[in-house]
């Protein structure tokens, strides 16, 4: 198998840090080869808040998955996100240069770098810059202008920026390990790779990835990603009510949930129901968890109470939150596709149930695609960040426009300056 089509993903989330290790085929489909998944440490929120817990965490997933793949991470595409994450959409103007008025390539570079031109705190750096449409003399809706004849070129760009501190500290965790980062994207994007169809990005869709520590949201209009955001509230949270409200420890509530989430659903009771229908009712409320060995010694609770009193009311405040971005994006009637929830989060009772509530659309739970080999663990929604970032690896080398545009060296969106830089330049020039 070809060294050149090995590549890794490294997830690196609040609750936990997923290393995936694959060959991409022809088509663009992942074989996976090797997984890893260790509970996450020194983060919060999705930023890095110990690098020496959180590069040591990294170390032991990466080791993990070179184990079961038999094959090194050197390099590997990374997935930030964390609640210093924005976007803003942005509009390029230039004229054709070509005598013939073709447009070329470079015309693409220029009305690019046009859009991508906007005033930015020195605190912030770009991490994608997407175009979700081009305009010739006023035309619109064009999607790869290339060969056209026109005088006027303009883009409508949307630009997902970050924290410069958090991605220079989480590229720092990952470099000290000897691990060439070769692109580096935003969580909510990532995951859409994985999926979400072609057919709901051109309706449009609202994809929500609920992490353990914050919930990503990304909006798609006719194909292309037109709103990016962050919720600073995640599955975390839900943990820490049930924590709270049965009195035990993080690490018992965590067990308790994933248990409720892989229960079925309590009949719901006819309002005729006899005393009889009621009292097993009441039997099945009574949830047995004497199977989970909880130190706390706990051998059942009432699932109604757990359900209705604790989970779902923090599943109404992040999908109002849902609903606020949503509004605040302009992008509100154009997502006949409804919405897709993924992430671990995704995997909470009530979930699709709160979503369709609070947001009034078509709801569904999504799970990764276009992957084959060892998949038994990871065909989840926990994993759509991990395979999505093997998926936008590839489509980044094609066409990814912060890869092909723009006139100096970048990893993943970031400018190399100093020794960094001109070690890169070195190692490459030794490459064969």
């Amino acid at each position: 198998m070809a060294r050149d089509n090995i590549i890794s993903s490294i997830d690196i989330g609040t609750s936990k840090i997923t290393t995936l290790v694959a060959s991409i085929d022809e088509e663009g489909i992942a074989h996976i080869l090797g997984v890893s998944t260790v509970p996450s440490r020194g983060l919060r929120k999705g930023q890095v808040v110990n690098i020496d817990e959180a590069t040591s965490a990294i170390s032991s997933s990466i080791d993990a998955a070179e184990r079961m793949s038999g094959s090194s991470v050197g390099r590997a595409v990374i997935s930030i996100g964390g609640s210093h994450i924005a976007s803003l959409n942005s509009h390029g103007v230039v004229a054709v240069s070509d005598p013939e008025k073709e447009i070329t390539e470079s015309d693409l570079h220029r009305v690019i770098d046009a859009a991508k031109a906007v005033s930015l705190p020195s605190s912030r750096e770009i991490l994608h810059v997407l175009p979700r449409g081009y305009i010739v003399d006023g035309q619109e809706g064009i999607v790869d202008p290339i060969s056209m004849t026109g005088v006027r070129l303009e883009v409508d760009t949307h630009l997902v920026t970050g924290g410069a501190t958090a991605i220079r500290n989480l590229y720092k965790c990952v470099e000290e390990l000897g691990v060439e980062i070769v692109s580096v994207a935003f969580s909510g994007y990532a995951s859409s790779f994985a999926c979400l169809s072609d057919t709901e990005k051109e309706l449009g869709v609202v994809l929500v990835d609920i992490g353990g520590g914050t919930t990503d949201v990304a909006i798609f209009v006719e194909g292309a990603l037109s709103y990016s955001s962050v919720i600073p509230v995640g599955a975390i949270n839900i943990s820490k009510d049930l924590a709270a409200g049965l009195r035990v420890s993080l690490e018992s509530a965590e067990k308790i949930k994933l248990f409720l989430g892989r229960t079925p659903k309590l009949p719901v009771m006819s309002p005729d129901h006899d005393e009889k229908s009621r009292r097993r009712n009441l039997l099945l409320d009574d949830l047995d968890i004497s199977s989970l060995m909880l130190p706390e010694e706990i051998r059942s609770v009432s699932q109604k109470t757990l359900v209705e009193g604790i989970i779902k009311p923090r599943l109404n405040e992040i999908f109002t939150m849902v609903g606020l971005e949503i509004k605040r994006s302009g992008f509100g009637g154009l997502t006949p596709s409804g919405v897709v929830i993924t992430g671990g989060g995704a995997m909470t009772v009530g979930a699709v149930d709160c979503a369709k509530k609070n947001l009034v659309m078509p709801v569904r739970i999504g799970t990764p695609l276009h992957i084959t080999g060892l998949i038994d663990e990871i065909l989840t929604p926990a994993f759509c960040t991990s395979v999505g970032l093997l998926l936008y690896s590839v489509k980044d080398k094609e066409s990814e426009s912060e890869s092909r545009f723009g006139g100096f060296k970048k990893f993943g969106g970031i400018q190399i300056k100093g020794l960094a830089g001109k070690v890169v330049d070195l190692v490459k020039s030794l490459l064969p």
